[in-house]
């Protein structure tokens, strides 16, 4: 029997790096499984406080819609729009989303990119932490302050400076590999290569590591941990190790 597990995905209406990246993932962490993916879109073409607002509001309608179908897991996929409601914001969204689920009938476990990035740092015991991020200057201060607020001490952060969300998913591996040679984590217990889930990263995480003999995720990498969490699903490889 086919053991087939469908995952549903939150997706900002700009984003074209979360449907690719997290299938690619799951296929290297989770070789054994087979997975469908289903997306709702919510409407967000530039990263700016109150579009992602705007967005926020409008999860619970696209949460609805993936409910419809029998998903097994939903992950919402814009780690700086659940960063940008405050601190702790995390779970308070997987709350609402899984309210909304068990109110359609639904067993589906919830995962935010924001909620699973604190979550996988939390599991693997960092403290100290190093960020690569392609926001405006007052976004990155805002997700440096929410993992500051998590209990993290944040030693350095790169911040790329873009706000169109289109282009976010156009950063190329070489910018995100030059980003991290300019980081100053030689003492962090974490790197992450993109505090980001529209930054591709997959391709990027593997030379990272080939560099570094610091541990290094990413807030997409973390999103499918957590999905495989909330699945039951066992971790089958250690990480990224090529993107093959």
């Amino acid at each position: 029997m086919l053991d087939l597990r469908r995952i549903g995905m939150i997706v900002p209406s700009s984003n074209t790096t979360m449907e690719t990246e997290v299938p690619a993932l799951l296929r290297v962490l989770a070789p054994a499984h087979t997975f469908s993916f289903h997306s709702a879109r919510v409407r967000m073409a530039h990263v700016r406080q109150e579009d992602l607002v705007r967005m926020n509001a409008d999860a619970g309608r696209a949460m609805t819609e993936l409910m419809d179908a029998p998903i097994d897991a939903v992950a919402f996929a814009c780690l700086v729009a659940i960063m940008a409601m405050g601190d702790g914001h995390h779970r308070t969204a997987e709350a609402e989303l899984t309210a909304i689920a068990e109110a359609a009938g639904r067993d589906a476990g919830v995962v935010t990119s924001a909620g699973a990035l604190v979550e996988e740092l939390k599991e693997s015991g960092a403290r100290s932490v190093a960020l690569i991020m392609p926001y405006a200057d007052t976004l990155a201060c805002r997700v440096s302050d929410y993992l500051v607020a998590e209990g993290f001490e944040v030693r350095d952060y790169v911040n790329l400076r873009v706000t169109d969300n289109t282009e976010v998913g156009r950063i190329p591996s070489s910018r995100v590999l030059d980003a991290f040679a300019s980081l100053k984590a030689d003492d962090v217990d974490q790197i992450v290569l993109s505090a980001c889930v529209q930054m591709p990263s997959f391709a990027a995480l593997p030379e990272a590591r080939r560099r570094s003999g610091t541990p290094i995720t990413s807030a997409a990498e973390c999103t499918a941990k957590q999905l495989m969490r909330r699945l039951a699903i066992s971790q089958q490889a250690s990480s990224v190790a090529a993107a093959e």
